[in-house]
């Protein structure tokens, strides 16, 4: 009889390990159910241009039953409401429920606040699509309402946390709000973007060189840095800082951390302190059989000895290499322990620039190392089957 396999989540992970393991195994050898809260997969590496207006919500996602078409993989939509591991079974919000022999966890991350008080509850964040298409309308009220209220703080816009995320949104607001200030009939030298980061440098733990780069290109644009001092506090158009500074603001977007989905928690999985499932060297979980975890919810080590961080090639990586062991539980064969090949990493300063490594030594900035970036973009659609969507 065909086994079933359920695959939760069509991010990078999710959606990978699904079409790796129709790949491998026949009908006959398995059921694929694919579950997802929407009908397409999206692409967050492109999130912070969709929140800025320069890419469109569409260019940002595909449809899953595109990808999957003539796969035989069974796309259900639907919420995930709790995974009951004991019964080998999934509970959907709409009180579906699926049974499963083998189950793949790419429920992917959600926003770490790290206690700072009224940051849930005040600032935005950039997950989804969704959450990418508030900031950008909220971005393009604030230029239309200054038209008819010149309050500063309306015309300042504040980016919390430095890392990859951060950074590519603060190129892209570098980018984009001249054209809405124009747009607009507003003076651009009005506007005024920050970027606050508790770290002493922006890209902790980048190239050094690089991270010169970058940050110079950026202040060549306007934006303005406060490094080395954390976040202590958000208000309604209120941003406190641990150095008693305040900034005031209608826009605070936060990308300062992620923890694991909070139903992997919930479900019993062995978890690190930030919530992201332990896993062995083939993706499986150590203390819940039958169950691989990919993605940002998966807590991978590397071969430093220090946890890989959550990126969408590592996520697809894993995606794939739980497809192929998907194969060898059902088919028998020996297992390869995940080894994933790092392409290189680039983070985008806005339309014209980037900087990043390819390979392990290999330093790009400029034009080059965006469209390098953009090619790697491309990659990833063709692997999935996408590349015109």
């Amino acid at each position: 009889m065909a086994k079933h396999i359920v695959v939760l989540g069509a991010g990078y992970g999710g959606l990978m390990s699904a079409l790796e393991a129709r790949k491998k195994l026949t009908v006959d050898d398995a059921r694929i159910t694919l579950v997802n809260k929407h009908s397409y997969h999206q692409l967050v590496t492109q999130l912070h241009e969709t929140a800025v207006g320069a890419r469109s919500d569409r260019a940002s996602r595909v449809l899953i039953e595109k990808v999957v078409n003539g796969k035989d993989i069974d796309v259900l939509k639907g919420t995930v409401a709790r995974i009951i591991p004991d019964e080998r079974t999934v509970e959907l919000v709409d009180g579906q429920r699926l049974v499963y022999d083998y189950l793949v966890v790419a429920l992917g991350s959600e926003a770490e606040y790290f206690g700072i008080e009224g940051m849930k509850e005040n600032a935005f964040i950039m997950k989804t699509i969704n959450q990418a298409r508030l900031i950008r309308v909220h971005i393009q009220s604030c230029f239309a309402r200054y038209a008819y209220d010149r309050r500063p703080e309306l015309l300042r816009f504040v980016v919390g946390g430095a890392g990859f995320s951060g950074i590519e949104l603060v190129g892209e607001l570098a980018d984009a709000l001249p054209r809405l200030a124009a747009e607009t009939g507003v003076d651009y030298s009005q506007v005024e973007i920050y970027n606050v980061e508790a770290m002493p440098s922006i890209l902790p733990g980048f190239d050094p060189e690089l991270v010169q780069a970058a940050q110079e290109s950026l202040q060549s644009r306007g934006v303005r840095f406060r490094t080395g001092v954390a976040v202590a506090k958000v208000e309604p158009g209120l941003v406190h800082l641990k150095d008693g500074s305040v900034i005031e603001t209608e826009t605070m977007i936060w990308t300062g951390g992620v923890r694991g989905s909070q139903l992997v928690v919930d479900a019993g999985f062995e978890t690190e302190p930030r919530g992201r499932a332990k896993v062995d060297a083939y993706l499986q979980s150590v203390n819940i059989p039958n169950t691989y975890l990919v993605g940002d919810c998966a807590f991978v080590l590397g071969d430093n000895g220090r946890p890989l961080p959550p990126t969408a090639q590592l996520a697809w990586q894993m995606g794939a290499a739980a497809g192929q062991g998907l194969y060898h539980d059902i088919k028998g064969g020996v297992k390869e322990a995940f080894k994933p090949v790092m392409m290189g990493t680039l983070a985008s300063l806005g339309r014209k620039d980037c900087v990043g490594k390819v390979g392990r030594s290999t330093k790009l900035h400029g034009r080059m190392a965006y469209l390098v970036k953009e090619a790697g973009n491309w990659r990833y659609l063709a692997k999935i089957g996408s590349v015109f969507h």
